[in-house]
């Protein structure tokens, strides 16, 4: 099994979910985050004053797939979430050693 966490524009929430939903990927959380990359924020103006921002809004949308699934996941988010601009956001994978459903015990792929 694989963690996939992808960091995304708050608008694109939405059009992810709609995406993953569509794989049958129901169970997912999401987070408001704020963070930077290599641009490190952005600048703008207001009343003539320019201030930076280096902090920007987003979006942190984590789901447990199974390892055949991977791909297919990354490519809806990566379809979903993209808009051609600076800050759209990274996709990160990370393998998941166990899963256990609380309610029942049950583990592994059943548990997702």
């Amino acid at each position: 099994m694989k963690r996939v966490e992808a960091i995304v524009r708050p608008e694109r929430l939405e059009d992810v979910k709609d995406a993953l939903v569509s794989l049958g990927h129901a169970g997912l959380t999401v987070t408001e985050v704020k963070g930077h990359g290599i641009q490190k924020g952005i600048t703008q103006q207001w009343r003539g004053q320019e201030y930076t921002i280096d902090l920007l809004s987003k979006v942190s949308v984590v789901a447990v797939v199974n390892d055949h699934e991977v791909d297919d996941v990354v490519e809806a988010i990566v379809s979903a979430a993209r808009s051609d601009r600076i800050g759209d956001g990274k996709i990160f994978v990370s393998p998941i050693e166990q899963v256990v459903r609380i309610r029942t015990g049950e583990s592994g792929t059943d548990a997702v």
